[in-house]
């Protein structure tokens, strides 16, 4: 008796789904990401217009004065879909549950100097009503976006600046020892404090916006690109030669989210821009509205951050936001 092996190659029925392959063809398997993203969002054969908003379909072009012939021409350079997006986050979480428990256990803030833990109390602790505030936008960006590249990007966004409020709660706990008395002295300040009055109503404006694309440009390219570098950034670094390195340690996760972030939101920019000159004017109109609003509502706080020396950071990081914007291709910025 013989036996004879011999090796045979399986092709699949299919390399990958029929929304894929008429979109980049059938010679190589689609990605986890495309699969996961890519006109998963219903288009036809809906019953009823919402009663919440009689003007629109449930998922509508039309929200945004914002035209692209194709929405699924932006991907997030990320390819953040829930798997990767949650495992991602998962390491990261791993690492900032680390300091914080370290801090705690070696009692690190005993060695922080007061005036640096009021610094702290005063800047800081309040920012969880700014990203507080982050989740409500980028959730209505979910709500109202066209596209499932759209949603999924501002819903990832939304659970992350969630999770920044919790980390700038525990730490304003750490800094009065879980007396809580840190916390509310920076929603008091937020809601009555002369300097953080003029962010508080710009923000509140935004909750009101009717374009999602004009929120997105608000929210994630202006306000962010300000707060970031401003606060997260150069005031934590300020607080760090003064003897507070141990706030930037448990703070490090932002630093990681923003420059994460700066990726997709240069990506959609150039995408944007691109499609048409109608866009590039939307882009520029907008980012120069919400540019001078928030520069003016963040003078302030930047005073009250960095005394004298305040309006210069802002400015400059003002100019490195539209310097960085203008590559991504929005022309027109207002410059000083």
């Amino acid at each position: 008796m013989s036996i004879e092996i011999s090796a045979k190659t399986i092709q699949p029925v299919r390399l990958s789904y029929g929304n894929l392959k008429e979109r980049f063809g059938d010679k190589k398997p689609a990605s986890r990401y495309q699969e996961a993203v890519y006109d998963v969002q219903p288009t036809t054969n809906f019953q009823y217009l919402p009663i919440w908003d009689t003007k629109h379909e449930l998922y509508d072009k039309s929200k945004t004065a914002i035209v692209m012939e194709d929405w699924y021409s932006f991907a997030d350079p990320r390819q953040y879909y829930y798997g990767t997006y949650t495992i991602a986050r998962s390491k990261q979480q791993d690492v900032a549950e680390h300091n914080f428990a370290f801090v705690d256990k070696r009692d690190l803030f005993d060695s922080v100097p007061e005036e640096v833990k009021q610094a702290a109390r005063e800047i800081l602790v309040p920012l969880r009503h700014v990203e507080w505030a982050a989740n409500m936008n980028n959730c209505q960006i979910t709500d109202e976006c066209f596209g499932s590249n759209f949603s999924t990007l501002a819903m990832f966004n939304a659970m992350d600046r969630l999770g920044m409020a919790q980390y700038v709660t525990r730490l304003g706990l750490l800094l009065d020892g879980n007396e809580e008395t840190s916390l509310d002295a920076g929603k008091q300040a937020w809601m009555e404090a002369p300097e953080w009055q003029g962010l508080r109503h710009a923000i509140e404006d935004m909750f009101v916006l009717d374009d999602w694309f004009e929120l997105m440009v608000a929210q994630n390219f202006v306000l962010d690109g300000l707060v970031f570098p401003l606060l997260y950034d150069r005031f934590e670094k300020k607080l760090t030669t003064e003897g507070g390195a141990t706030i930037a340690m448990l703070t490090e996760f932002m630093d990681d989210w923003y420059k994460e972030t700066v990726r997709w939101t240069n990506a959609l920019a150039k995408v944007t821009a691109k499609e048409s000159e109608a866009n590039q004017e939307l882009l520029s109109k907008w980012t120069n509205k919400w540019t001078d609003r928030l520069v003016g509502a963040l003078e302030p706080v930047a005073a009250k951050a960095f005394g004298a020396d305040g309006i210069e950071q802002l400015t400059e990081v003002k100019e490195a936001l539209l310097t960085r914007l203008t590559k991504s291709g929005v022309t027109g910025l207002k410059r000083s």
